[in-house]
């Protein structure tokens, strides 16, 4: 059988004697044929079948099923080659794998139902040539984020809410395997001398890995994961994030070259909202993104895609944040996008903003649209810039237009709870206004937060005369009216 050494069922054969499924095999006999997953070379990897959604609370296996795994994995890294094997697509890969493990089975006398042959099965090909245990969360659309806590406990977040699974892996070293096998694909490593890393996954998805020493307890993986299907404001709108009204003042203000920033805390959807007014951005636009893990998927045919990079084992070739947003403006963009901003790289995309790259938008962390400006000037002090807080402040007054907050609520559910506009200084103090605000009333039976989004009022906003430039103020004068209808309503 092609993949497979010569000679292997001899190869089959001298491994351990056949056992039966009442006398289980020690972890601790099996835990030498254990050896890691191949990281190196192997296949492209196969997307796991697609599994229907799941409960949460997968059933937990017993450690008679590790055991038997352990033992079968060992005898398959014995007897298949792996230089034959990385030549396969993903899918004659994993039939090659399926055939040998049968075999193995057959030969060893091991009794399972079909149904759990199945599932070894299918296990057992997750760790060759995907991510072990992680492959039926990935598979699932539902899950938004999974967080893995050392090898035998794994989270998931459905609905907005945190949900225990019954998943775990073999060990530890099973689980810095797959962590080392997901970094190493974007050229980046996670091990004793560089315990945490930033990487991303094959559909864009974010991860972060932070093992020991650090990690007291075993690894510790968080993967944000990736949509399959980007949302759009339109579903925003059917989810209740904001209203009809506000997805169109949205559109309005990517269309019309504002600069923007997204704030919000972690996991309110900054990024799913830089995602959806990007989508509003011509298509005769050069776009360069800046990000850590490069996540952004931009739908234009003319974007430049650009990712920091940690550095090397001597400590050298960082590229830091700042680096990159500074060589965008020898590119010739025409809107620079940065990922998330969360240090002195805010000075050089304010600079940006304020030179003539008009439509720059950038994500950060704040709770309201007011803490956003002053994490924005802390950015800058703490950058080294010796510039008086005044300065800083007229900086920031000139570069942002529009700051669009986003929170993700006690029950779960995300809102976009203010549009404000950036208007000018008064003193020392940063004047802001308020288009758009999501008012909470109160909570339904089930918990879940009851509120609604309202207009301000505000006849004309101060972007007006940038909306009359791209022939947009009447589309904008029928949102401001519609929301004041609605509201009135």
């Amino acid at each position: 059988m092609f993949g497979k050494r010569s000679g292997n069922d001899s190869d089959i054969r001298a491994l351990k004697p056949a056992f039966q499924a009442p006398e289980p095999v020690s972890s601790a006999a099996a835990a030498p044929r254990e050896v890691a997953a191949p990281v190196v070379p192997s296949p492209p990897i196969a997307p796991a079948k697609q599994q229907q959604p799941a409960p949460a609370m997968e059933a937990r296996r017993s450690d008679n099923y590790y055991s038997v795994k352990a033992t079968i994995f060992g005898a398959l890294i014995e007897a298949i080659d792996l230089a034959q094997l990385a030549k396969l697509d993903g899918e004659s890969a994993r039939e090659e794998i399926r055939d040998i493990v049968n075999e193995i089975i057959a030969i060893k006398n091991i009794v399972m139902s079909i149904a759990e042959q199945e599932e070894l099965l299918d296990d057992i090909c997750n760790d060759v040539l995907g991510y072990g245990p992680l492959e039926p969360l990935l598979s699932r659309d539902d899950i938004a984020d999974i967080m893995v806590n050392g090898a035998g406990t794994v989270f998931i977040e459905v609905g907005g809410k945190i949900q225990k699974t019954g998943i775990r892996f073999r060990d530890n070293q099973q689980l810095l395997n797959i962590c080392q096998r997901i970094v190493s694909q974007v050229g980046r490593r996670v091990d004793e001398s560089s315990p945490i890393c930033d990487a991303r996954l094959a559909d864009g998805s974010r991860v972060n890995a932070i093992v020991p020493p650090l990690a007291i307890d075993g690894p510790a993986l968080t993967i944000r994961k990736f949509k399959k299907d980007k949302l759009t404001l339109d579903q925003l709108v059917k989810f209740g994030a904001i209203s009809p009204e506000g997805a169109q003042i949205l559109q309005i203000i990517g269309r019309v070259r504002c600069n923007v920033l997204i704030s919000g805390g972690t996991g309110s959807g900054k990024t799913t909202l830089l995602n959806c007014l990007t989508n509003y951005i011509e298509h005769d636009e050069r776009i360069i993104t800046c990000e850590d893990a490069a996540e952004l998927q931009l739908q234009q045919p003319h974007v430049v895609r650009l990712e920091t990079r940690p550095p090397n084992i001597e400590g050298e070739g960082q590229v830091t944040m700042r680096e990159l947003v500074r060589n965008c403006l020898r590119m010739r963009p025409e809107r620079i996008i940065v990922g998330e901003v969360r240090g002195p790289e805010a000075f050089d995309l304010l600079q940006a903003m304020n030179t003539g790259h008009d439509g720059s938008m950038g994500t950060l962390h704040a709770n309201n649209p007011r803490e956003a400006l002053s994490r924005c000037e802390s950015m800058i002090t703490m950058g080294g810039f010796s510039l008086p807080s005044r300065t800083i402040r007229e900086m920031i007054c000139a570069s942002i237009d529009v700051i669009v907050q986003a929170a993700r609520l006690r029950d779960g559910s995300r809102r976009i709870t203010h549009i404000t506009e950036v208007m000018g200084m008064e003193g020392d103090t940063i004047i802001t206004q308020d288009l758009f605000l999501y008012d909470m009333m109160g909570e339904d039976a089930n918990g879940k937060i009851i509120g609604r989004h309202r207009s301000t009022g505000i006849g004309r906003p101060r972007f007006w005369e940038r909306a009359r430039y791209y022939n947009e103020e009447k589309r904008l004068a029928a949102a401001l009216d519609a929301a004041e209808v609605s509201d009135k309503a």
